[in-house]
């Protein structure tokens, strides 16, 4: 058989379907960008409208509680009935928290905007990462790592912006992101108008020819316990990297404030990396493999870390980080595979737990360096890749 007969004979819902998969990428960033202006601005809302770090707080616990507990349900709801054009509304809740923000006020004012980009987020993610496995034909591992690394993108340039043009021209310019949202918006139509059509297609021919598992309920209860254990281990370690690496290393090393923010750019570039190459090492090689080496495997960097000098440290610190980094997208796209027929609801019960932990964890964390020093909490820290000995318990999964 000629490779064109071979290409011909494939089934449609098998081809990977880049631009669909970029576009999606593209709008992670745009979204993600658009959430991290949130903590980015706090000290500019702290300052005009004369805030208490409890309400600062409570900002922050209505935008990510918003945003963690309601994707879940968002998932869940669209496994049920699709919604091709969810995602330009969703986009749409968030343009309108922007404009609400930029003018606000009062405190409640304030709520009520960052709950309204919460929601956004809630529809986004479960729905784009939908469309992402539906788009990846046999890549959903690839496609898994492209999807995220565009929100890692989103995320580290949003503060950059926010420096560059919300610091110098006040709460108001926060209102000229909205043409960001106003651009992902046109972007999403199109995706929509793919979903529509040719994603539902995909969508129902995916579910004539899986043959799924044969795992009893039990086990797949387990092993989805299991993934969110290894979640949690993962997001609490990372989240003492991303809030306080830089005082980690000021206080140990006694290096400056640039040399610090270096190094912290140095490890989410590591992470971006990691974040990369997870999925597609997991399509050739099975996602439990990349879980068993990218958590438990990570566990002699980790446990070294603390003990190191500046440089081995650093280095060690990235290439923990960027091997820690490969597993959600593996993670991800495992369960899914454990509940072919519930993709919405696992893209959102781990989105949501990913975004979840992190702030509970940075929270806790914080708690602990002012009861006892940053430096304890690092070595604390040190230890959680080893929860990965519980992917002990995952089962192999037929992968499809």
């Amino acid at each position: 058989m000629s490779d064109r007969s071979a290409a011909a004979s494939k089934p449609a819902h098998e081809a990977t379907v880049l631009p669909i998969i970029g576009a999606i990428a593209l709008c992670h960033m745009l979204n993600d960008l658009m959430q991290s202006l949130i903590p980015a601005i706090y000290p500019i809302l702290k300052d005009e409208l004369s805030l208490t770090f409890g309400q600062i707080g409570m900002i922050t616990f209505v935008f990510q509680g918003v945003a963690s507990l309601l994707q879940p349900v968002v998932g869940l709801y669209t496994d049920r009935r699709p919604l091709p054009f969810s995602l330009v509304a969703g986009m749409g809740f968030t343009l309108l928290g922007l404009v609400l923000l930029s003018g606000a006020h009062a405190f409640w004012v304030v709520l009520v905007a960052v709950a309204l980009v919460g929601l956004g987020s809630s529809v986004f993610h479960p729905e784009s990462s939908r469309i992402a496995r539906l788009a990846a034909g046999k890549r959903p591992g690839f496609a898994q790592s492209v999807f995220q690394v565009g929100g890692n993108a989103g995320s580290a340039i949003g503060p950059l912006l926010a420096a560059f043009i919300v610091v110098p021209f006040g709460q108001g310019s926060i209102g000229w992101f909205a043409l960001v949202a106003l651009a992902g918006m046109t972007v999403l139509w199109v995706v929509g108008r793919w979903y529509a059509a040719e994603g539902m297609r995909r969508l129902h021919a995916g579910r004539a020819v899986r043959a799924g598992h044969d795992l009893p309920q039990a086990r797949v209860v387990l092993a989805i316990g299991v993934l969110i254990a290894l979640t949690f281990s993962k997001f609490v370690y990372m989240a003492a990297y991303s809030s306080y690496y830089t005082f980690w290393l000021i206080d140990r090393f006694q290096v400056s404030v640039p040399q610090a923010q270096l190094f912290l750019f140095l490890f989410l570039l590591a992470v971006a990396v990691g974040t990369i190459i997870g999925g597609p090492i997991g399509d050739r090689i099975g996602r439990k493999r990349v879980i068993w080496v990218s958590i438990l495997g990570v566990s002699p960097l980790a446990l070294l870390v603390p003990h190191l000098p500046l440089w081995p440290s650093v280095a060690v610190s990235a290439l923990a980080g960027m091997v820690l980094a490969s597993a959600f997208p593996a993670i991800i796209v495992y369960a899914q595979d454990l509940l072919p027929k519930k993709v919405g609801l696992v893209a959102g019960l781990f989105f949501g737990l990913a975004f979840g932990m992190g702030a509970l964890g940075a929270a806790a964390l914080g708690q602990i360096a002012d009861a006892t020093s940053i430096g304890h909490v690092f070595f604390l820290c040190s230890f959680l890749p080893l929860i990965g000995v519980l992917a002990v318990f995952l089962p192999d999964v037929k992968r499809f």
